[in-house]
C-alpha cells in the first residue's frame, strides 16, 4: 500500500502530456526532481521526447500513424535515451531507452527497456505512466490492450531507502483482483486535453470554490482522475470537508483508499 502513488503518478503523467521540461511543475509533485533541475528544466524530461517535435518529430503521434497504416509494423519503437545525451554532463539523463508498441492477434502489446530503473522511487511511476501510454495506444488504434513487459538492465535500490523499503516488505502480500478501471472505448484525445486543463488549475491554485467545470464535462473515468489530482490538492490545505465531497462524487471505489488515507492524514 506504502508504494500506492495515484496523485504523483497522474501528475507526472501530465507532465508527459503537456510535453514541457519546466522543473516547477514536477516538482510540484515529485520534490526530489529539484536535484535534477538545469536553470529551470530538466534535461532529460520524457515529455518533450514523446509528444512535441523532438529531432523535428512528434514521436507519438508518429507511432500512431505508422501501426493505422501498417499494424504488423514492427517499426513501431518510441526513443527516449540518446547517443547525444552523453555528450555534455546533464544531471538527468533519461533512464528508459525504447518503447516498443506491437499489434499482436488484434491487442496491443508494449515492450519497455530501461538501462536504469530505482525500485523504489522510479518503477511504480514508470509503470503507471507507461501503461497508460499503452492503453491510450490502443484506444486509439481500435484494437485490444495487450501485454506490458518492463525489461530493466540496472535495477537497483540505493542505501538511503533501505527502511522504506523493509517497510513496504513487511506489509506483505496485496490483493490482485482489484484494477483500475479500463479506459473508454475510443479516441480519448479530448478527454485528455480536459484533464490537463484541470490540472493547470489546480496547480495553479485557480480553482475557485473547489469547482472545475472539466470534471463535470468529462466521462467519469477521466473525471475520477481530475478528481484524485482535487485530492492532492486539499490534502495539502488540509481542507477535510472537500476531501469527504470529493469522496462521495468518486465513480470507481477503487480509488477509495487513496482518499481515506489522506483524510486519516489530517488530524
Amino acid at each position: 500500500e506504502s508504494r500506492g502513488k495515484p496523485f504523483s503518478c497522474i501528475g507526472e503523467l501530465c507532465w508527459y502530456f503537456n510535453g514541457t521540461d519546466e522543473t516547477s511543475f514536477i516538482v510540484h509533485y515529485l520534490t526530489h526532481y529539484k536535484v535534477a533541475d538545469e536553470g529551470g528544466h530538466i534535461f532529460g524530461a520524457y515529455g518533450p521526447r514523446l509528444f512535441k517535435r523532438w529531432k523535428r518529430v512528434k514521436q507519438f503521434e508518429n507511432i500512431i500513424k505508422l501501426l493505422r497504416e501498417k499494424p504488423t509494423s514492427r517499426r513501431a519503437v518510441l526513443q527516449l535515451f540518446d547517443s547525444a545525451d552523453l555528450a555534455q554532463k546533464h544531471e538527468d539523463v533519461p533512464c528508459t531507452c525504447t518503447l516498443q508498441l506491437l499489434v499482436r492477434n488484434g491487442k496491443l502489446d508494449l515492450i519497455v527497456y530501461m538501462r536504469s530503473n530505482d525500485v523504489i522511487k522510479g518503477l511504480t511511476h514508470d509503470i503507471f505512466c507507461f501503461t497508460m501510454l499503452q492503453e491510450i495506444a490502443a484506444r486509439r488504434l481500435s484494437v485490444e490492450l495487450g501485454t506490458y513487459r518492463h525489461c530493466v538492465g540496472s535495477l537497483h535500490l540505493y542505501s538511503t531507502d533501505d527502511e522504506t523499503a523493509k517497510s513496504f516488505l513487511l506489509e506483505g502480500w496485496q490483493p490482485t483482483k482489484s484494477a483500475m478501471p479500463a479506459m473508454p472505448v475510443g479516441d480519448p484525445s479530448s478527454e485528455i486535453r480536459l484533464l490537463l486543463k484541470a490540472e493547470a488549475a489546480l496547480r495553479r491554485g485557480e480553482d475557485r470554490r473547489g469547482q472545475l467545470p472539466e470534471e463535470e464535462k468529462a466521462d467519469p473515468y477521466w473525471a475520477d482522475l481530475i478528481r484524485l489530482l482535487r485530492v492532492f490538492r486539499y490534502r495539502r490545505l488540509r481542507n477535510k470537508r472537500a476531501l469527504g465531497e470529493i469522496r462521495q462524487k468518486m465513480a470507481f471505489s477503487i480509488y477509495d483508499t487513496y482518499i481515506k488515507r489522506a483524510l486519516d492524514g489530517i488530524a
